[in-house]
């Protein structure tokens, strides 16, 4: 006889017993895009729905993100004066630091998560320190990240998340918090981040287009899978407590593989240009929104994050608040 798979979908409560990959609101990071100013709330045109604060305005986006259950941010700065050694990354008074205090003083709850790189803070927004010849130099700018980490630990940030992909990053991040009393606070690293076409809309959102150039040359190539493991391993061993995949719709058997291969929380990171497509192509009616940004997100959770990183995560918690009613 052959099997009725169709027995345990006959209704929704049917459905709902049986399924066994979950999605809460604890699960959700959401990003913040805050500018240096005052009374700034400017939607982002390339990422409707979106916008960048300063941080005299926060209150009436944080209010709306507590109420929905959402606990975790992630905080990505635009400052208002960029140099060639992206001094206001780590100023002690720069833009995300303001904003981390500002938040764990007002909503003290809220675990917040600090990108730390530097390409929103370089003229020439790449994401380290250049040579006469316009090369990343690797280990120089190590020594900027490290002080931009503890400036961030030294104002509040409950987790630390490096993105610019130099080699040697963590263990140099780990290091200096260590040295300065913040063994406690823990690395989130951009691990596995793709030298990618989906980030365009961030790079809007930012300001951190490179003025030449690409940055191929430190980002991952997708066309190689031979260092996934290594470069997750790597920032393992030197003291990385979560790894993130970015992006993650198109990278989910990476997210797969690293959950198989790799002890620690996997983060998805569902970027920009996963948002612009899904909210462009609903604003045109073409499709259902809901059930696609659903679908993909349990597709991440399906592939093994634990965490994850969306633009969608107020309407995300909304739709699973409609849905336990």
């Amino acid at each position: 006889m052959f099997k009725r798979h169709r027995r345990l979908r006959v209704n929704k409560n049917m459905r709902n017993l049986v399924r066994d990959v979950y999605l809460d609101a604890d699960d959700l990071v959401y990003p913040l895009f805050i500018e240096e100013g005052t009374d700034i709330k400017s939607e982002i045109p390339s990422m409707p729905g979106i916008y960048r604060y300063s941080v005299d305005r926060l209150k009436e986006e944080l209010d709306e993100v507590q109420s929905l259950g959402i606990k975790t941010l992630l905080l990505f700065g635009i400052p208002k004066h960029k140099d060639n050694t992206a001094s206001e990354a780590y100023n002690e008074h720069g833009i995300v630091q303001e904003a981390v205090r500002y938040i764990k003083k007002e909503y003290p709850d809220f675990l917040v998560i600090t990108d730390v790189c530097n390409c929103e803070y370089t003229d020439h927004g790449h994401c380290g320190i250049l040579d006469e010849n316009g090369y990343v130099l690797n280990d120089v700018t190590l020594e900027l990240l490290g002080k931009t980490a503890v400036s961030h630990a030294k104002a509040g940030a409950d987790i630390i998340a490096p993105s610019d992909m130099m080699d040697g990053r963590i263990e140099k991040i780990r290091e200096e918090l260590d040295k300065n009393g913040f063994e406690n606070i823990p690395v989130m690293s951009y691990a596995v981040k793709f030298s990618s076409a989906f980030y365009g809309p961030f790079r809007d959102a930012a300001d951190s287009a490179p003025k030449f150039g690409d940055r191929k040359s430190y980002q991952m190539d997708y066309r190689a899978e031979f260092d996934v493991l290594s470069e997750a391993c790597e920032d393992i061993k030197q003291g990385a407590d979560m790894i993130i995949v970015k992006p993650a719709l198109a990278y989910l058997d990476l997210i797969a593989k690293i959950k198989r291969e790799c002890n620690v929380p996997i983060v998805a990171y569902s970027v920009s240009g996963e948002y612009s497509m899904v909210k462009a192509a609903a604003q045109n009616g073409w499709i259902d929104e809901k059930g696609v940004v659903m679908e993909k997100i349990y597709a991440m959770k399906r592939a093994g994050a634990g965490i994850i990183i969306t633009y969608y995560a107020k309407d995300i918690a909304e739709w699973l608040r409609e849905e336990k009613k």
